[in-house]
């Protein structure tokens, strides 16, 4: 296994902002098996946060530390925002510039903000004036044909200069037009040893890379050149890897606890979710990956997809998908 990480940072590990799943029962579900790990909120709008009927900024204090990653490319907007959050609790505040949906892109933030880092820094100014918890930046390395290494460093050192010291980089480029936000995810090849050289470039900055990130071997390699490791999908589609975090990159002692022992952790808040009108699936659906690779895990995830949508559905549900897997 390579070195042991050199970062004392705090976000030497984190889950990324997933849209549509690392919700607060998403978040709860990690936290059952990761202390340390720093999980984010989808993104959320400024829009859906000022003016929205929901409480999009509902998080229970298990689930910390959270960080809020907002949307937005009003500097005033954003700073009533992060106001808000830090009134919440949030630890965090990271402002999208990477995000390359169509839906994004009509609203000018996500990862069309590269192009302009002046508002970028701008952004990160009126929300660093209203609150004094860390105000962080995530983006890609580039846009379109914009990729340069000196475009990137643009960015950066415009917001360095408005006061932001902690970036997380997804180390692919983002075609605005003619690939789709999952395509974005996978087409773009990886440029791991660009974010080593900001690093190495801007060594006060605390810097951690996504993207393609799928085991805590590789995590460690990425940690003897940067700050953090930010996980995405594999941290969905194999929740399990989360239970080593804690021992691998933050030194503690190792969690015995099995899959099974997680599974049944989460009874207690599905029961306490589902009385205050939650659905079970609207919990459940996040833990079909707990036994990816395991036997029985197919009859397992077959059980919870297939039983686990009705209205009548609880935990006898998750009962019988568990006997599907040996203990």
């Amino acid at each position: 296994m390579p070195a042991s990480p050199v970062s004392n940072s705090f976000r030497r590990m984190s889950v990324a902002p997933m849209l549509d799943w690392t919700d607060r029962h998403c978040r709860t579900f990690h936290r059952k098996m990761t202390k340390h790990t720093v999980l984010y909120t989808e993104m959320i709008t400024t829009g859906a946060i000022l003016f929205g009927r929901g409480d999009y900024l509902h998080f229970n204090q298990h689930e910390g530390p959270v960080a809020l990653q907002l949307g937005g490319s009003d500097p005033k907007a954003l700073a009533q925002c992060a106001k808000l959050a830090s009134e919440r609790g949030y630890h965090e505040i990271n402002l999208n510039v990477g995000c390359p949906s169509d839906r994004v892109q009509n609203g000018r933030f996500g990862a069309c903000l590269m192009a302009e880092p002046d508002l970028v820094a701008q952004c990160v100014s009126a929300m660093k004036s209203e609150t004094d918890i860390p105000v962080t930046v995530k983006t890609r390395i580039g846009i379109d044909e914009q990729d340069s290494y000196a475009f990137l460093c643009a960015l950066v050192e415009a917001s360095h200069k408005a006061g932001c010291d902690d970036f997380i980089i997804h180390a692919r480029k983002a075609w605005l037009n003619g690939l789709s936000p999952k395509e974005n995810r996978e087409v773009p090849p990886l440029d791991y040893p660009r974010v080593y050289q900001l690093k190495k470039d801007y060594p006060q900055l605390d810097i951690s890379i996504n993207g393609g990130v799928k085991t805590l071997t590789q995590s460690l390699e990425h940690l003897t050149h940067l700050d953090g490791v930010m996980i995405g999908r594999e941290a969905y589609s194999n929740p399990f890897i989360l239970n080593d975090v804690d021992e691998v990159i933050y030194g503690e002692t190792a969690n015995s606890q099995t899959r099974h022992d997680v599974v049944r952790a989460m009874y207690p808040y599905i029961e306490e979710e589902m009385r205050l009108g939650a659905n079970f699936w609207h919990v459940a659906r996040h833990m079909l990956g707990i036994f990816q690779g395991q036997p029985g895990a197919r009859g397992f995830r077959r059980h919870l997809s297939e039983n686990g949508h009705g209205k009548q559905a609880d935990l006898s549900v998750m009962d019988k998908a568990l006997s599907f897997v040996p203990e």
